[in-house]
């Protein structure tokens, strides 16, 4: 039996470019960790996370890892809890403030129940983003949501190609 592999110098020249650029990281990991949201001195949530790495690359921003999942609580000015948000997985972006929440993300925010398998928070613009999920609201009424968006405190909900069931009282007339 014969095999003939053929390689010119272009490839060899692009393999060897490839192979140089080689990315180092640095992994820093802490366990239990508590982490304290605040805008002027008001704490507006708290997270835990069972595990945090902190990563950072040789190129790149560096960014925190929560392989085992975050429960995040919601405060309000009185410290009066409004919400929570808990995920299996999430990653933390420093440089974008960005985190993206995934596996089993499901955030209550005042009786309302978000549930999806992604959803980014972006500090920056105080808003939540995810590509699809489904809202339960306290009245009983299911949306399956798309390109859904939210205000952090849930106030408003923003989607496309909205879907559900929701229930009327009293008689509905002809």
């Amino acid at each position: 039996m014969l095999l003939f592999v053929a390689c010119n110098e272009d490839d060899l020249k692009r393999a060897a470019t490839i192979s140089s650029k080689k990315v180092t990281l640095s992994k820093d990991r802490s366990m239990g960790v508590e982490i304290i949201f605040s805008d002027s001195a008001i704490v507006k949530a708290k997270g835990f996370a069972p595990i945090l790495d902190q990563v950072n690359p040789s190129a790149g921003s560096k960014y925190q890892e929560m392989p085992e999942g975050v429960k995040i609580t919601f405060y309000d000015p009185l410290q009066k809890i409004t919400g929570t948000l808990v995920s299996d997985y999430a990653i933390r972006k420093e440089t974008e403030q960005i985190t993206i929440f995934k596996k089993h993300v499901v955030v209550v925010r005042e009786g309302l129940t978000f549930n999806t398998e992604e959803l980014t928070w972006d500090t920056r613009k105080h808003m939540f983003f995810s590509p699809q999920g489904v809202v339960t609201k306290p009245d009983g009424t299911i949306l399956n949501a798309i390109n859904f968006s939210a205000p952090e405190d849930f106030s408003i909900l923003d989607f496309e190609q909205g879907s559900g069931q929701t229930y009327v009282n009293g008689e509905l007339v002809q």
